[in-house]
C-alpha cells in the first residue's frame, strides 16, 4: 500500500504539530502549510491523497483553499474544519466538494474516524 500524505493546513503551528503528532504514529506522511496559499503550492508539487484545512486563515481562508484545489485535483478529498462552523458553512463546503465539514474543537476520534473513512470512499484503503 501506498504511505498516505496528509496535508495540514491551519495558521495556528501548535494545532498543526499537535494533528500531524496524531497521524504520522499512524504511518501518514505528513505536510504541513500555515495558511491557503502555501497549501496550494504544497499540492501543487507533492502527491497529496488527503487535506484538512482550517476555514479562518489569513490570505486565503480554507473554502477558497478547497475550491482553487478542486480545479486543478478535483477528487482530492478535503476536510474543512472550522470554529464556527453553522448550517451555510456546511452547505457551502458541500458546493465546493468537501469531503466533509468538522467543528472545532473536533475529537481525536472523530477526526482520525473522518480521514479514515476519506481514504477508504476516496481511495479504498484502510489504515491500521
Amino acid at each position: 500500500m501506498v504511505t498516505p500524505s496528509l496535508l495540514i493546513t491551519d495558521d495556528d503551528a501548535a494545532l498543526r504539530e499537535t494533528m500531524g503528532g496524531l497521524f504520522q504514529p499512524r504511518g501518514f506522511r505528513i505536510l504541513m502549510a500555515g495558511d491557503g496559499e502555501e497549501a496550494l503550492r504544497i499540492v501543487e508539487r507533492e502527491e497529496v491523497h488527503l487535506m484538512l484545512l482550517d476555514m479562518h486563515m489569513p490570505k486565503l481562508t480554507g473554502l477558497e483553499t478547497l475550491r482553487r484545489v478542486k480545479l486543478f485535483k478535483s477528487s482530492l478529498p478535503c476536510i474543512l474544519l472550522s470554529a464556527r462552523c453553522d448550517d451555510f458553512l456546511i452547505a457551502q463546503g458541500r458546493q465546493a466538494m468537501a469531503h466533509l465539514v468538522l467543528a472545532k474543537p473536533v475529537s481525536r476520534q472523530l477526526l482520525t474516524s473522518a480521514v479514515d473513512q476519506a481514504l477508504e470512499g476516496v481511495y479504498g484503503w484502510r489504515v491500521e
